[in-house]
């Protein structure tokens, strides 16, 4: 008898799958990605790419954009409520490898329940399908498709949205098969926006999201896709992994009983993942009273794997061309915490990133690889500070605020959420509504009624 793939293994898990099963803290950390997710998309709507994506995903429909009374057809809801929730780096992600899950997994779970009229049970199943396999896909590729120059959370993400839409709609064992074949060939996405700040990051989540739509809908339909798409000669993990993925464990064992999506991470900052315990290094020198223009040489304690997207190339990381690229310049963001104490959305604005006081402080910060460095199991932040007088001050951050050791608070997520909604100049009271909408759908019982997201 022929042993299953793996694409055949997730299938028989998702059939047998329902929500109650799930534990406490993955259903939590579900209700918490959505209220994150959604009140991240809505910030970002009347924004320069906000408003280039809804005017070309343009096709007409009832699906929700979370924030607008106009609907749009399930894949242009998708994909605009993607690109918006992760347009400013400010979404849930998950240490293992550094994947944004809610902006993928959310949009597509709601674009589906709205164009099959899901009950609450089953967008529940698939809200929490998605956000496990995402999770686990994560654990294989590790730092390895960052190494081979793709986004994690754009090809796995296909993926993901893929199962949990397959979960959603209770495909079955065939069917969920050749929609993970499918999405295999329609995942994608490049990192080159770090050259230059550009947008392309932003879309990746909503075109993986869509995709997982369309993946799951030509499986439904009949059209096949490679049973072997995960592990094959040609597949998943060799096509995007480098060095190719061997070790498919952390994939497969334990579904159902170890639940890695109860240990998803939620920012603090409006930044990459990565840079987020720098920036509380930051903050604590600034509480001590240490000016920066006392400061001669910052030198930062940084992992191997997060030198190419934060710390190089010097120039461009210490004067970041666009207020996008300074979300992914380790120097500025440091500069920003310590200057302002914080590291939200007002910090990446145009005026913020041209700061005079910002810049001279970015140029003064070095990188030193540390081989001790835990990431990506881990994110620590370790900076040392030479000042004028001659002497050095360190700080040190264990793990990364928001993430699995130092978890947020639901009243820490609301206050973010608020936030948010009042940048883009929304009444934040609708926080709670958001946060009371998501609690009933991970509850599974009743109707999705989608109409509390458009916020009006």
């Amino acid at each position: 008898m022929t042993e299953p793939t793996l694409s055949e293994r997730l299938a028989e898990w998702i059939l047998d799958f329902e929500i109650d099963q799930a534990s406490v803290a993955a259903r939590q950390g579900a209700a918490d990605t959505i209220l994150d997710t959604v009140c991240l998309a809505v910030a970002a709507l009347d924004s320069d790419y906000g408003t280039a994506v809804r005017t070309a995903f343009s096709d007409e429909g009832k699906a929700t954009v979370w924030g607008l009374v106009e609907g749009r057809s399930p894949e242009a809801a998708a994909a605009i409520n993607g690109t918006c929730g992760h347009g400013e780096d400010y979404d849930n992600t998950f240490e293992g490898c550094p994947v944004h899950t809610g902006v993928v997994i959310v949009p597509a779970l709601v674009a589906a329940s709205e164009r099959h009229g899901l009950d609450a049970a089953d967008t529940a199943r698939g809200i929490v399908v998605g956000l496990e396999v995402m999770c686990r896909l994560g654990l294989v590729a590790d730092k390895s498709v960052h190494k081979a120059g793709f986004h994690p959370t754009a090809v796995l993400g296909a993926m993901a949205a893929a199962a949990g839409v397959s979960a959603a709609l209770r495909l079955e064992r065939d069917a969920i098969r050749n929609a993970l074949g499918v999405a295999g060939s329609m995942a994608s996405g490049i990192i080159e926006y770090l050259a230059d700040g550009s947008s392309t990051k932003r879309l990746h989540p909503g075109w993986a999201a869509q995709s997982g739509l369309r993946a799951a809908a030509l499986g439904a339909a009949g059209f096949t896709g490679p049973a072997t798409v995960f592990e094959g000669t040609h597949g998943f993990f060799n096509g995007f992994s480098n060095p190719r993925a061997t070790d498919f464990s952390p994939f497969i064992d334990g579904l159902g009983e170890r639940w890695e999506s109860a240990r998803l991470a939620f920012k603090p900052f409006a930044c990459g993942t990565m840079t987020q315990p720098y920036v509380d290094c930051a903050i604590d020198l600034r509480t001590r009273g240490i000016a920066p223009e006392d400061v001669v040489s910052l030198t930062c304690d940084v992992g191997e794997g997060t030198v190419h997207r934060l710390w190089e190339p010097t120039e461009s990381k210490k004067a970041p061309p666009t207020p996008y690229a300074a979300k992914f310049s380790g120097p500025y963001c440091i500069a920003a915490g310590w200057i302002w104490g914080d590291a939200g959305l007002a910090q990446f604005t145009e005026t913020a990133v041209r700061d005079p006081r910002a810049l001279d402080l970015a140029s003064k910060v070095r990188f030193r690889v540390d081989p001790e460095n835990e990431y990506p199991a881990n994110y620590t932040g370790h900076i040392r500070a030479t000042l004028a007088d001659g002497s050095q001050v360190e700080a040190f951050v264990p793990c990364m605020r928001g993430g699995a050791r130092a978890p947020l608070s639901r009243e820490d997520l609301l206050v973010k959420a608020r936030a948010n909604l009042s940048f883009a100049g929304r009444d934040p009271d609708q926080a709670q509504a958001v946060a009371d909408w998501a609690d009933r759908l991970m509850a599974g019982g009743g109707k999705v009624e989608t109409h509390v997201l458009k916020l009006c």
